[in-house]
């Protein structure tokens, strides 16, 4: 199994259209946009797509009468945020302060899609973090340790095998800055003696360091490989940068680095990444060693490596609608819902329900015709049947029953849901309410099993 072919992204049929937000910074010395977020903006202009670059020092949302625009500080009008047609593309410099996350945290609450997340972003800026979760998926990786004070010296190396050459990293940093090369005890001893009395507060860690004459960067797009480079260590140098001068090629790889490489951008949660990773002495039976995540990968060296327009094919992947994922909010397995005209109801999240349509309950109806007089905590009402639709209930009997299907206005987490289709069913002794998947995914709502009544507050109603 070798990298996708990029030919393999090449369609002749037509795509849909949607808008895309870049969210970068401006360069220090001359105020241009940084390398990658100015080919996103001319590769969007060349395809046709509306694209707005807000820059992150200054940029600012406001929402007015359930509309919420982003602007940069010298633009009242600024770009529409639109549920239904954008994409953010989210890049390295949003990291840099808490209020720039914000900005994102507040795109994600509106519901954007975003590439990448807050999440993933502060997971993949923290190296030691990254380190552990990676960890966590059985990845390989160099031996590191974290330095908690410049008092603690001895147990990281002690972590590390006590081996010198090492390798000493800020935890965070990239373009291979805040990595340096240390030689022996005393010059580590030296070095973080140093850190500290500029920094009091400076995060470092530890690795192992692997000999190598090269280091490969994978660039893993929606759960696939769409490029892969080698890129040499810099002469003079340890590290293999392509920002320091590194020279880059294209680079085949093995099944199981594809594997591990997938796996590590699984881990971190990222929908666009950059795997970095050290091969093994056996390529096709030994994992890589991964390096780091990438959170928003540069453009420059990959596409000079492999000669592909990876812009392109990140724009190319959003006009799917389902690559477009959000970012969820967190609910209990139980909240309170309005259904119309019932009032507040004790719903169950149900992730294991597949079924098209959530289940209402009712232990009496009477049929007339297409209309349903039906019954929940004595109050009845009379609906339109839509349809019938036969469910297979399963269990011990594996029986099938009919179950009619009725439209209902409701309320949840302050936002109004107009004509949701309901089954009647009689769940009694049960939830009254069970929903589905599909509605689950309309809340944009990921299900916490161990809690409930994370969103609503359940006032007097029973649990």
């Amino acid at each position: 199994m070798q990298t996708q072919k990029f030919r393999d992204f090449i369609t002749e049929e037509k795509k849909e259209k949607y808008r895309i937000l870049i969210v970068s910074a401006e360069t220090r010395n001359d105020n241009k946009l940084f390398h990658t977020a100015q080919r996103i903006s001319d590769e969007c202009k060349k395809l046709g797509y509306e694209c707005y670059v807000a820059k992150i020092n200054g940029a600012y949302i406001s929402i007015k009468d359930g509309v919420a625009r982003i602007h940069n500080q010298d633009d009242e009008k600024g770009f529409l945020l639109d549920v239904a047609d954008t994409v953010a593309i989210i890049r390295g410099s949003v990291r840099f302060k808490e209020s720039y996350l914000d900005l994102l945290t507040q795109l994600e609450k509106i519901g954007i899609c975003v590439v990448n997340s807050r999440e993933t972003i502060s997971m993949c800026s923290d190296k030691y973090r990254t380190y552990l979760r990676l960890q966590d998926y059985g990845l390989t990786q160099p031996l590191t340790a974290l330095i908690p004070n410049k008092e603690v010296l001895d147990i990281p190396l002690q972590k590390i095998g006590n081996k010198f050459p090492l390798v000493m990293k800020t935890l965070q940093g990239s373009k291979g800055v805040g990595v340096l090369f240390v030689e022996s005890k005393r010059s580590y001893e030296s070095l973080i003696q140093l850190l500290y009395n500029q920094d009091e507060n400076v995060d470092l860690l530890i690795q192992e360091y692997l000999k190598t004459d090269y280091d490969v960067r994978v660039i893993v797009l929606g759960g696939v490989v769409i490029a892969s480079m080698k890129r040499d260590v810099i002469e003079g140098d340890f590290r293999s940068n392509v920002s320091q001068g590194s020279k880059v090629s294209d680079f085949q790889l093995t099944e199981l680095e594809i594997e591990e490489c997938l796996l590590a951008s699984k881990a971190v949660n990222g929908i666009w990444t950059a795997v970095d990773f050290i091969p093994s002495k056996n390529r096709e039976t030994q994992p890589p060693y991964i390096l780091e995540v990438n959170h928003s990968p540069g453009t420059m060296g990959v596409e000079e490596a492999t000669e592909k327009n990876i812009v392109k094919t990140v724009i190319d992947h959003f006009t799917n609608l389902d690559t477009r994922i959000k970012v969820p909010t967190q609910c209990g397995f139980l909240e309170v819902v309005n259904i119309h005209p019932f009032g507040e109801v004790v719903a169950k999240f149900d992730t294991g329900n597949g079924t098209k349509r959530p289940t209402i309950h009712t232990d009496k109806f009477k049929i007339n015709g297409n209309k349903i007089t039906w019954g929940l905590f004595n109050k009845t009402i009379t609906s339109d049947i839509l349809k019938k639709v036969k469910v297979d209930v399963g269990g011990l009997n594996n029986y099938d029953e009919d179950r009619y299907v009725i439209k209902l206005d409701m309320e949840f987490a302050g936002t109004t849901y107009k004509d949701v289709e309901f089954m009647l069913d009689n769940r009694e002794e049960r939830s009254p309410i069970l929903f589905n998947r599909k509605l689950m995914d309309k809340f944009n709502v990921m299900v916490n099993p161990q809690r409930k009544y994370v969103i609503t507050t359940k006032y007097s109603l029973e649990t």
